[in-house]
């Protein structure tokens, strides 16, 4: 059957570029003249990280773009989508964990059989998963042992990921759509009820959301957890302890908080499946880290980096969304929760 759209026939082979795609692995070992099966296992390996990576470039650009509207309506189709597209970043960095286990079935000697033929190429010179951090939210300044990325990228992949750190990040929109929450309208709680004692200058519903979190700490938890520390985390503009703006993070909190609202659920999914994705990355990098220790044990990575010593820096050090992470800290039990204003009710249910 002729395409509609072009008159042609369409074949699969060709339509999937499969000639291509199927001559791209060409094994060193072979062109060398040494015997090493597991090469093309490596190669093909990788490949398939590099094409998932491509499809969650693709995925990512998209839900940029929602997010980089100076205005996004919650009960319009672009939260849906951004989420759902989330979702499917979510479930191929499932695929991409699970990979780890087919490498795996490469023994330390079927490497060595190989290795000295791929340096100084590295892991480490994948530029689509350095542009995917990049996007999601890592800065250079906070990359572990950020001196090996300019020694090991090309010029033109260092200032391409230089050009994404120069545009808003994930991280940054997400952010900024946070901020821009309208929760806090004095409307809506004109008739809550404060309790003596609480701070008369702070806005009334968290005055009284301090009280009940400071009444909740148990023993230890009194001197490991100060108020000093929520009151930075919440309310200060300067010096935070985070990279997420006090108005986001109280923005978060209270959809962590209140998701059972139908216009809360949908943010709250997106919230959680950032938490899920950086779990993932998070993952992802430890089972590297356990698979390289495994293969070279404590020798240096092809590419001249410590090999699993540099993986278990960035594993430490890389969490993207872990400033969502730590607002689990500052959770009261659903029985403790502040009633809202009937009006705010209203506003976050769905209407008839």
């Amino acid at each position: 059957m002729k395409n509609s759209y072009t008159g042609k026939e369409q074949y699969y082979n060709d339509y999937l570029g499969l000639d291509k795609i199927l001559s791209a692995q060409q094994l060193e070992s072979e062109a060398q003249g040494v015997d090493a099966h597991d090469e093309m296992l490596f190669i093909i390996v990788h490949q398939a990280y590099e094409l998932w990576f491509k499809q969650v470039q693709h995925e990512l650009s998209s839900i940029l773009k929602i997010f980089d509207e100076q205005y996004i309506n919650d009960n319009s189709k672009g939260l849906q989508v951004a989420t759902h597209r989330l979702n499917r970043v979510v479930e191929i960095w499932k695929l991409l964990v699970a990979q780890v286990r087919v490498m795996e079935t490469m023994t330390p000697m079927d490497f060595l059989d190989f290795r000295d033929l791929l340096t100084p190429a590295s892991g480490f010179q994948s530029f689509q998963f350095r542009l995917i951090e990049t996007r999601l939210g890592l800065k250079m300044d906070h990359r572990h042992a950020k001196k090996y990325y300019e020694k090991q990228l090309r010029a033109e992949h260092i200032e391409a990921i230089k050009a994404a750190e120069n545009s808003l990040s994930l991280f940054e929109l997400l952010d900024n759509w946070l901020a821009r929450m309208p929760f806090w309208q004095l409307d809506y709680w004109q008739n809550f009820e404060q309790k003596a004692g609480e701070n008369a200058e702070m806005h009334p519903f968290w005055a009284h959301y301090r009280g009940i979190y400071l009444a909740g700490l148990k023993g230890s938890e009194r001197s490991e957890i100060s108020m000093k520390a929520f009151d930075e985390l919440f309310f200060a503009q300067e010096n935070r302890p985070v990279r997420l703006s006090e108005k986001a993070c109280r923005s978060a909190l209270f959809i962590y908080l209140y998701r059972e609202y139908p216009l809360l659920q949908q943010p709250f999914q997106l919230l959680n499946k950032l938490l899920e994705l950086d779990e993932l990355m998070s993952t992802f990098r430890y089972r590297h880290m356990i698979m390289v220790r495994r293969m070279i044990g404590m020798r240096a990575g092809t590419g001249g980096s410590s090999g699993a010593g540099y993986l278990e820096g960035a594993m430490n050090k890389h969490h993207i969304f872990g400033d969502l992470a730590s607002l689990a800290t500052y959770l009261i039990p659903r029985n403790l929760l502040p009633e809202l204003d009937q009006k705010l009710v209203k506003d976050l249910s769905f209407r008839l």
